[in-house]
This record gives C-alpha cells, structure tokens and sequence, in this order.
C-alpha cells in the first residue's frame, strides 16, 4: 500500500515546521561553546530522558531489530531487559552522576574530551575522536536505512531521493543549533514515538484476536520455521534458540550483550550526563526513560515477532518470505499491508522522529569527535580558535560518509550494523570509561593500553574471525586462504565477549604496572 493524501503531506508538513521551530530556539540559546557542545548543562530531566532514549532508539532497533525478531522471534526480548536495566538504570544512576560531576570539574564537553583530561592524555581523547568519526558513519548510515525503506515503500518514491531529502533536513538544524537544538528536538520525537508505539501494539493484538490467541497462533507456527533456521537451532518464534546452537550465540552474544552492554560506551548518550545541572535530574530521568525504552523496544520485538501470525493469517506466508530475505523490510511490509492509513501516517512520523533524534545526535557527536576532540585537541593541541567552525565541517564530512554508506550496505545489515557499531564501543571505550569513573588507580597507561587492545582485538575479531562479517570482507581468505582463521563455534562468538575482558585485562595490568595519577588532579576530578 502506498499512502498519497492531503492528510500525509499536512501532517509532514506540520511536523517539520514544528521541528525547524524548536532548531531555531536551539539555535537563539546558543551562545558559546558549552550551550553548542553540551546544551548549556542545564537541560530538564524530562529533556534529558526523551532525549537519551530517542537517540538511543532509532529505526535500527524498530526496523532492523523488529525485523530480526520476525526471523528470531521473542527471544530478542532479553534485548529489552538488558535495555532498561543496564542502559537506563546502570547507565543514569551509577554512570550519569560521576561523568557529569567530572566532566563539570575537567570542564569537558564531548566523551573523547573527558576520557583524555581524565587521563591527562591527549592521545586518548584524539585517537578516541578518529574512531567515533571513522567507524560512527556505518551506524548513522544503517539509521537512514531504516528511515529510507519505509519511505520507500510507504510513499512510493525512490530509495535514494528519500535518503537525500531526509538527509538534507537533518543536517539543517543540527549544524546551526548544536546540541540544545538537538536535544529540543528529540523530546519532541520521543513523544512521538511513544505514542505510535503504543498505538501499534494496540492494533496489533487486536488484528490477531486479542494477547492469548496472538501468542497461542505463534506458537502454534513453530512446525513452519524454515529448516535453515531450524538447522541453526530455532524452535520456535515463541521459544529460545537451542543452547549452544549458530543462532543462540547470534541472538544472545552479538544481539543481546553486543547491544545491552554496548549502550554504555557511546559517546553520543554518555554526553548527555553533561548536559544536567545536578543529580537529581538524573535520577528523575529514570522513571520517564526506563518507561520509555521498555516501550519502544519492548512493543518492536513483540511485533516483529508476530508479524509471522499475521503474515500467515492473510498470505499464507512467514515474514521473511513476505520481504523477500529482507529482514529490513519486514516491519515497513507489516505497517503498510495490516495497518489503517491513518496509521501508516502516524508511524511514518514515528519512525522519522526515531530517525531524525538517532541522526542528529550522530551528526553533532562525529562533528564535536573530529573537529574539537582530534583536529583542535589533538593535532593543534589546543590552540585553534574556531572550534565551532571546524566542528560544523567535520558534521558535513561525516554526514557525507553516512550518506554514501546508506547507498551501498547490503540488504539485512540494520541490526548487524548496530551490534558491530555497539559491540566496538563497548570494547575500546567501556573498560577506559569505568575506570575514569570508578578506579582512581587506573593510569594514562592502563587506559591506553585497553583502549588499543579494545579497538584492534574487536577489529581483528571481525575481520579475522567472526564469520558473518569476516566470510564477506574476505581479507583472512586472501592472506590465509581461508575465510576464518579460527572454525565452529569461534566463528559465532562476538567480538565484544572476546576483546572487551582483554582490554580489561590490560587495563588492570598495565595500571598496576604503572605510576599511578598524581593525587592533586584526581582530588579535581572527583571533587564535589
């Protein structure tokens, strides 16, 4: 179905004026360097949770990882536990209060900056900064995606025109109102997308005959799971993988813990701590993001698993049949073949919202990396002037390669993009990050040594090993004559359960082996 109303473009249209009237604010309030990096630090606990949580939750997680539920089935709910537990509660009530006091103390701005005056290491908070504007495209990139496809199919016009367009809005208020824009905007969006989640879920168990007879018919599919999946280990939409099987280390170790524990080490959310004045705006964040994240994870999982029951019911076809091998199609082809259009407009607005607040945190965190963090700190250790001018380019370069990455991923590579995205954070930066917070032992050393190890241990990992991303790449083929170094299970184990204890480890090695920091700068990075 292709929606082409007055009502569709009115409501766009509202919308955008809506948003661009919030950029101009952000773009009135912004004065200096901090209102631009860190939105002033005295943004609103509601502010800060809509904001967190729409930059967390982009259409890779409702497109790409609703679609790997349609394929997987609701074991991709302990995503949703881990989500909550560890991205909104660990992450606000043990992480959020230490990186925005020392982050005020050091007067850093972006999580490289942090990161590097924690440590006192220029080094770090450079090669830090490379690596968000270097590996960050591939995440941004797979965001417009998920915006794109849905476009494509919901409004009938071409994948690569909707790619430039939505591009192009973005880029508009985000390179003049820096982060108070931003923040503006996605609170406006995560509104949005709570309320056509929840609307969603509603219509959903009401096309399938209410919650039990939904669950009962998607059980009852189980006989129709096709014997490729059944050979990796799938029993069902309704059931874990088999333990130990191809699929269960897919779903449980690159999907659940690639993104569960990953959601920690991004730099574009731990930033936002910066953005409060004081704790108690974090703690009352939590009861307005956990909510908030339980349902836009929580509802996308459940209906990309039963989509399969729909599917069935009116074609008699699964999901990734209907979408033709595309898992990042299976949610657009649900919206638009079971959903009024009243609702394909308001979920098309959802998930642009979801799109535009990812993307717009994106974008102003690969430009604050490469032109404050490696250009001004690291190569001209300081001295540049135009800070803002330089980040605002280094926003255009990464929204460049976002773009022509967006043209050029494969099919079914949303969610896989986002757990290798999240997956390599985890592992260079999470070790480096909870030591700055909670180890005063840990020396420039030890958080060089597990940021290297971190980085080139996931990259080789991925290259080397892991077979889904190493088979295609076929650069261990070309050396080794072989297209994983390693065979059988290894070559389903995620990077982030092999590099991120070895950087760890260095971590705690080389601190130990080391001088540790002097006690008159950790009393001013740990100073109340």
């Amino acid at each position: 179905m292709v929606v082409s109303t007055p009502v569709l473009g009115l409501a766009i249209l509202v919308y955008l004026m809506v948003i661009f009237y919030l950029g101009w604010i952000g773009y009135k309030k912004t004065k200096d360097i901090d209102d631009y990096m860190v939105a002033g630090r005295n943004i609103h606990s509601y502010v800060l949770a809509l904001s967190y949580g729409a930059t967390f939750i982009s259409t890779s997680a409702i497109v790409g990882f609703g679609g790997a539920a349609g394929v997987l089935g609701m074991g991709l709910l302990w995503l949703t536990f881990m989500n909550v537990f560890v991205g909104i509660f660990i992450a606000f009530v043990l992480f959020g209060s230490k990186t925005r006091r020392i982050g005020l103390n050091l007067k850093a701005v972006t999580f490289p900056e942090l990161m590097g005056k924690r440590f006192e290491s220029r080094f770090i908070q450079g090669f830090s900064g490379i690596l968000v504007g270097v590996f960050m495209p591939l995440y941004s990139g797979i965001v417009l995606i998920g915006a794109a496809r849905f476009l494509e199919t919901t409004l009938g016009i071409n994948y690569d025109v909707a790619v430039l367009i939505f591009t192009i809005i973005i880029a508009a208020y985000v390179i003049t109102g820096g982060l108070i824009a931003v923040m503006y905007t996605d609170a406006l969006q995560g509104a949005l997308m709570f309320v056509g989640m929840g609307v969603l879920m509603v219509l959903t168990y009401s096309k399938l005959g209410g919650i039990t007879e939904a669950h009962r018919m998607l059980t009852d599919m189980a006989p129709l799971v096709p014997e490729t999946l059944i050979q990796g280990g799938h029993l069902g939409w309704t059931a874990m993988p088999a333990f130990g099987s191809t699929i269960w280390w897919t779903l449980i170790s690159t999907l659940v813990l690639g993104v569960g524990i990953g959601v920690l080490a991004q730099p574009q959310l731990a930033v936002r701590f910066m953005t409060v004045k004081d704790d108690r705006a974090l703690n009352r964040a939590v009861l307005v993001g956990g909510p908030f994240i339980f349902m836009m994870t929580g509802v996308s999982f459940t209906v990309g698993a039963l989509s399969n029951a729909y599917f069935y019911k009116t074609q008699n076809l699964i999901s990734i049949a209907v979408a033709k091998g595309n898992t990042d199609l299976i949610i657009p082809e649900y919206i638009n073949s079971s959903m009024p259009d009243f609702f394909v407009i308001l979920f098309m607005l959802t998930l642009l919202a979801a799109a535009m607040s990812t993307l717009s945190s994106q974008f102003h965190t690969m430009g604050t990396a490469i032109g404050h963090d490696f250009y001004r700190e690291y190569l001209m250790k300081g001295k540049s002037g135009k800070t803002v001018t330089v980040t605002k380019l280094g926003i255009a370069v990464t929204i460049l390669a976002s773009v022509i990455l967006a043209y050029f991923l494969p099919i079914s590579i949303i969610a896989s993009a986002t757990a290798i995205f999240f997956g390599l954070c985890a592992a260079a930066f999470l070790p480096m990050y909870a030591g700055a917070l909670f180890w005063k032992r840990m020396t420039k050393e030890g958080a060089i040594a597990s940021l290297i190890v971190g980085t080139f241990g996931s990259l080789f990992w991925l290259i080397f090993v892991h077979a889904k991303e190493a088979a295609p790449l076929g650069i261990s083929q070309a050396i080794f004559g072989k297209a994983t170094l390693l065979t059988g299970t290894w070559t389903v184990i995620d990077p982030i359960l092999v590099a991120t204890p070895l950087a760890i480890l260095a971590a705690i090695v080389v601190s130990l082996a080391t001088n540790p920091p002097s006690k008159e700068h950790l009393e001013i990075c740990y100073r109340r």
